[in-house]
């Protein structure tokens, strides 16, 4: 597996990733589960990828940020900021989100070691690649925006160049494909079951998102990743099952919020 830095891993992507193609896991909102981290990282590895990236949000909500930091700086090649990554080492205001968010936030700060503070707070929040541009957000506003509706995605087609976007921060595992057309931009939602590759056309642009390992709000409680393969040009979702009240019980006895664990069981 191909482990660099975010500038060096784009020095081989201009030089080979698509002359060759490559096979990418693209994981995001980890958000403090190590629980599910630690089962998606072993089913990534029985896809045997290429390399690992991940669109933020390490931590916020769960009850063990140091290991999910952890483990995202041993085991990926690029890592983005999200916005929960941001509130808690002090870049944005907490202000911003729900009183349980906040607790948790403020729960993590006291936590989070500072060398893994200082490590979340080294992190870009976009990165904008030869043929992918990888965003928490969205493409247009990295830190905040969802991109969870067709204007939202039609939104957002000008704002990258790339035939391939990669976003987070929903939770929820989409697919938009955009294209440019007289009256404006056409916007369809692509989906696909589990396993099954889904087809990414050279002709429009992809705004794709992996969904969440920590904290799913598809109503399906199962940890989400992806495989980006450039070669193919397919991206495939997976969903990985994990014993979710190992997590419950470490929330409760944390003190965080007892809501946190107890969404986990409905994937919301």
């Amino acid at each position: 597996m191909i482990r660099c830095n975010a500038l060096a891993i784009i020095d081989i992507l201009e030089g080979c990733f698509y002359a060759s193609g490559m096979r990418v896991a693209v994981i995001s909102d980890i958000h403090g589960n190590l629980e599910a981290l630690t089962r998606v990282m072993e089913a990534i590895d029985a896809q045997a990828p290429d390399a690992i990236w991940c669109l933020g949000d390490v931590v916020g909500y769960g009850p063990d940020p140091n290991g999910c930091v952890d483990l995202v700086r041993q085991r990926t090649v690029i890592c983005l900021a999200g916005n929960h990554d941001l509130a808690v080492v002090g870049k944005i205001p907490i202000s911003h989100f729900n009183p349980v968010a906040r607790t948790a936030i403020l729960w993590h700060r006291e936590h989070l070691s500072p060398d893994r503070r200082a490590w979340l707070a080294s992190l870009p929040t976009r990165l904008d690649m030869p043929e992918v541009t990888l965003a928490h957000g969205s493409p247009r506003d990295p830190i905040w925006e969802y991109v969870v509706s067709p204007e939202i995605a039609a939104a957002n087609m000008d704002a990258f160049t790339t035939p391939i976007g990669l976003v987070g921060h929903s939770h929820v595992p989409l697919a938009w494909r955009l294209e440019r057309i007289s009256r404006g931009v056409q916007v369809t939602q692509e989906g696909a079951e589990p396993e099954e590759p889904l087809p990414l056309d050279e002709q429009g642009k992809w705004l794709l998102n992996p969904g969440s390992v920590g904290q799913p709000r598809d109503h399906d409680p199962r940890a989400a990743f992806a495989v980006l393969d450039t070669a193919a040009r397919t991206w495939t979702w997976h969903r990985v099952a994990y014993d979710v009240s190992v997590v419950e019980q470490a929330i409760l006895a944390s003190g965080l919020p007892e809501v946190l664990g107890r969404r986990l069981y409905l994937g919301w």
